[in-house]
């Protein structure tokens, strides 16, 4: 008996499935991985390089120390919290809603101080507020 040898065929690799598993791997690896740790942040805020602003009446300097405590146009507020700091921004906001708030915190203060001052200011109805870095001694508004 003679058997014909079939034609040889080549082998075909299929590479959708491959794609498919691979997409796969990596939806896994983004989702199971934690992208933030705050704690290992090593950073030192803030400093810039400007010229400082003439001084505007409309301003109201809010300044946050390293411990929390709050200073409102030189003068310091009794409390530490957002009630506190409300009524002194709406008492020293002689512009009323146009008033700028320039927020002059420590760069070792807490998150927590400076978002209480921003709180505040919004309950105030104060809109504008901006944040002051300094450069190389004296503070500059940016």
């Amino acid at each position: 008996m003679k058997f014909r040898s079939r034609g040889h065929e080549e082998p075909e690799i299929n590479l959708i499935p491959f794609i498919d598993v691979l997409l796969v791997v990596v939806i896994f690896l983004m989702l199971s991985t934690t992208y933030s740790k705050f704690s290992e942040l090593q950073i030192t805020l803030p400093t810039a390089a400007a010229q400082a602003p003439p001084d505007h009446p409309k301003e109201v300097m809010v300044a946050v120390s390293v411990d929390g405590r709050y200073s409102i146009n030189g003068a310091a507020v009794a409390g530490k919290s957002v009630e506190d700091v409300t009524q002194a921004l709406a008492t020293a906001a002689t512009a009323g809603k146009e008033s700028v708030v320039i927020i002059h915190a420590d760069a070792n203060a807490v998150h927590q101080s400076v978002v209480i001052v921003m709180e505040a200011a919004s309950r105030a109805g104060l809109s504008q507020i901006t944040f002051a870095t300094q450069t190389g001694g004296a503070p500059v508004a940016r």
